[in-house]
C-alpha cells in the first residue's frame, strides 16, 4: 500500500486552521500579516545584531528572544499569509530556487 503523502506545508496550514479560526475571513487579515512579518524581521535582525553583529554589548536585546526563535515567527507569520491567499508555497520556494541556481550559472554582463 503507497504512503500518502501530505504536501510539503500541508500540516502547518491545518494547524494554523485552528489557530486563525474566523480571523482569516476579515479582509484586513492579510493588510496585518504583512505588517507583522516586517515587524519580526525587526525583531529577528535585532536579536541577531545582539548576539552577533554591532550592538553585542545590548543587553535588553540580548534578554528578549534569540534569532532563531525569530525566524521561527517569520516563518509562521509568512505560512499564515500563505495560506489566506491560498499560495503554492512549494511552487514560490522553486522559483526562488531556480532564480537563485540562474544567478550563479548566468551571471549579469
Amino acid at each position: 500500500m503507497a504512503k500518502r503523502r501530505i504536501a510539503p506545508f500541508g500540516y502547518y496550514f491545518k494547524y494554523l486552521d485552528n489557530i486563525d479560526k474566523g480571523a482569516r475571513d476579515s479582509k484586513e487579515f492579510g493588510s496585518i500579516l504583512i505588517l507583522q512579518i516586517v515587524e519580526e524581521v525587526g525583531e529577528m535582525s535585532r536579536a541577531y545584531l545582539a548576539e552577533h553583529g554591532r550592538k553585542a554589548t545590548n543587553l535588553a536585546a540580548q534578554a528578549d528572544e534569540t534569532y532563531k526563535q525569530e525566524m521561527g515567527d517569520i516563518l509562521v507569520s509568512i505560512l499564515r499569509l500563505a495560506r489566506i491567499k491560498k499560495l503554492n508555497l512549494h511552487d514560490a520556494m522553486m522559483y526562488s530556487l531556480k532564480k537563485i541556481e540562474r544567478r550563479k550559472t548566468e551571471p549579469k554582463t
